[in-house]
């Protein structure tokens, strides 16, 4: 990060198309401004180690160097200094989630998540914090949190009926854009419900509240 707070941005993407539109993003942000790009991974790793930028975004097919080996020679043991790398991909698979956590990414995120978390990973991942798409979070949500009893972890206010349908969407891993055509509600109204939730389950963010959703019983792999 500059003196002026500036977080310094390096784009590694095969496709033109999608640097331009993460550029767009991420430079219309105050804080954010993007650096480089890559097209291959050969070029990024190169760029990466000549101008330390504060994020490198990543995709995971490219040529030359896949971003999963570029993610570990940057983040991995024995990278020093390490480079925090966010892993933005059109492949959700599990295989890739692992072994680009493994490898020391600070987020990993599908393409199709849209701008506000892209922007989100950006920012989670200068603070030190992980962002995962929800659609992946969801998923292993589902395979790792054992279900208990809804009475056993009660939140400190009754959720509302609407409130408890946003609550399942969340676990399913849509987004607030989604939810709303969902519900016929505008996003506007679902981040004020997803707010709610937070407040009455006491947790921090989206993550926790699938995470309550799944363990509670309330969402079920047969409402997602």
């Amino acid at each position: 990060m500059t003196t002026s707070g500036t977080i310094r941005i390096l784009l590694a993407d095969d496709q033109e198309a999608v640097r331009a539109g993460f550029r767009l993003v991420l430079d219309a942000q105050p804080d954010m401004r993007v650096i480089a790009e890559a097209a291959d991974g050969v070029t990024a790793l190169h760029a990466a180690r000549r101008l330390r930028p504060d994020v490198l975004l990543a995709d995971i097919r490219m040529p030359g160097l896949d971003g999963l080996e570029l993610t570990r020679r940057l983040a991995g043991p024995g990278a020093d200094p390490p480079v925090r790398v966010v892993v933005v991909t059109t492949f959700d698979l599990d295989a890739y989630v692992h072994a680009a956590l493994r490898g020391g990414a600070s987020g990993f995120l599908l393409k199709r998540s849209g701008p506000t978390l892209l922007v989100e990973a950006v920012r989670a991942a200068m603070s030190g914090d992980a962002l995962i798409s929800p659609q992946i979070t969801a998923r292993m949500l589902h395979r790792l949190v054992p279900p208990v009893d809804r009475d056993g972890n009660p939140p400190v206010e009754p959720l509302t009926p609407r409130e408890e349908e946003v609550a399942v969407l969340v676990a399913g891993g849509l987004s607030n854009v989604d939810i709303g055509e969902e519900l016929f509600i505008s996003p506007a109204t679902v981040k004020s419900h997803v707010a709610n939730l937070q407040r009455k389950l006491v947790v921090r963010n989206r993550v926790g509240i699938a995470a309550w959703a799944w363990q509670s019983g309330l969402a079920q792999s047969d409402q997602i």
